[in-house]
């Protein structure tokens, strides 16, 4: 059974930081693509960055220059380091595996930017 979980998620002020994590057990790791996305109240569920099997990484033009995502294999784990935080970026952030047709999703967790 595959599970993607995040943790690192809380309040935090507008220009603070965060990392988010999401652990990651079921799957071989090292093959899925992963990615964080996120989806704030009433909108859709948008993408923020992703990093490949192959360590490639994109970003959405919002995030560039304040989020980096990386990935640790050995660790079956997905960060994603955020910087220079705006009350934009309030949302509730997935984890996201996917190989092929194979989709996963974690639960999410709220990152709330506020003063």
């Amino acid at each position: 059974q595959v599970q993607l979980v995040e943790s690192g998620g809380g309040p935090v002020q507008p220009g603070g930081s965060l990392r988010l994590s999401c652990a990651a057990s079921g799957l071989i790791f090292t093959i899925y693509d992963m990615g964080w996305y996120r989806q704030a109240p009433g909108k859709q569920r948008e993408l923020v960055a992703t990093v490949s099997s192959g360590d490639r990484k994109n970003y959405v033009d919002f995030v560039k220059g304040r989020f980096t995502i990386s990935r640790d294999n050995a660790k079956n784990t997905v960060y994603l380091q955020m910087n220079s935080l705006k009350p934009e970026d309030t949302a509730v952030y997935y984890c996201n595996a996917k190989l092929e047709t194979f989709t996963y999703w974690g639960q999410g967790t709220q990152v709330t930017v506020s003063s």
